[in-house]
């Protein structure tokens, strides 16, 4: 008999100025359950161990003058040598990169790892981006002070995806973003709730008519907080 090969642990790779920054939140609830159960696994390296001068030195001033430090490429590229071992893309956090959405956790979910850089001050020297070949990726149109949060975010967005980690794939199915519509609203006990009534509709027990309600409340939230999505949604109607 042949022996089943081990599943490969997805992993996550974090390359920062403050390790103790993580787990963090992603210690807790589902995603640290799912670490302790080595569902996934965290590695995380300090980039200023990899500085060579007395001073631990990890950035400089900008060439062409400019405000604050950027980090410096030599040293983060020492980093990133260290950390090779973990698989899959390498992704600095970026206020300028792509725009992170579900369907990019998504990607990174079915691949076997990450390695996520969390950039400082200015940024980093553009020439290890180009060299270590990394995707600049964005949270939204807003800066941080480091890119900790922004990592600790997108970890959480994949890490729920992994196989096992939820324990019901129709809850994920059911999600805002999964048909580009957000969540309908949701109700539980107390049936009323300082002369608020659950509506009828979720306590009829029809499932076809539940269905089409919460379909509608999805549509109707879409339409009136996300202009951009039921933009999307709609012309993805029109396709079919």
């Amino acid at each position: 008999m042949f022996s089943k090969k081990p599943r490969q642990v997805w992993t996550a790779g974090v390359v920062t100025l403050f390790p103790r920054s993580f787990p963090g939140t992603l210690g807790m609830s589902i995603c640290g359950k799912a670490l302790d159960r080595g569902i996934w696994a965290l590695k995380t390296l300090d980039i200023r161990d990899f500085a060579v001068d007395r001073h631990k030195t990890v950035d400089s001033s900008p060439y062409g003058g400019g405000p604050g430090m950027v980090l410096r490429p030599d040293v983060l590229d020492r980093t990133l040598e260290a950390i090779s071992d973990v698989p899959g893309r390498r992704i600095c956090l970026s206020p300028r990169g792509r725009r992170f959405d579900q369907a990019f956790a998504k990607e990174l979910a079915h691949e076997p790892g990450v390695v996520l850089v969390c950039g400082r001050y200015e940024g980093i020297d553009q020439r290890v981006i180009e060299a270590r070949e990394m995707e600049e990726v964005s949270l939204g149109d807003f800066v941080l002070t480091g890119g900790e949060i922004a990592a600790q975010a997108l970890l959480d967005a994949t890490v729920r995806l992994l196989p096992g980690v939820i324990g019901s794939e129709q809850g994920l199915d059911e999600e805002s973003f999964e048909d580009g519509l957000l969540e309908y609203p949701q109700y539980t006990h107390p049936k009323i709730w300082k002369g608020r009534s659950v509506p009828e509709v979720l306590l009829s027990g029809n499932h076809k008519k539940i269905a089409e309600w919460k379909k509608q409340q999805s549509e109707l939230v879409t339409r009136n907080y996300r202009p951009d999505l039921w933009e999307a949604y709609e012309g993805v109607k029109v396709q079919l």
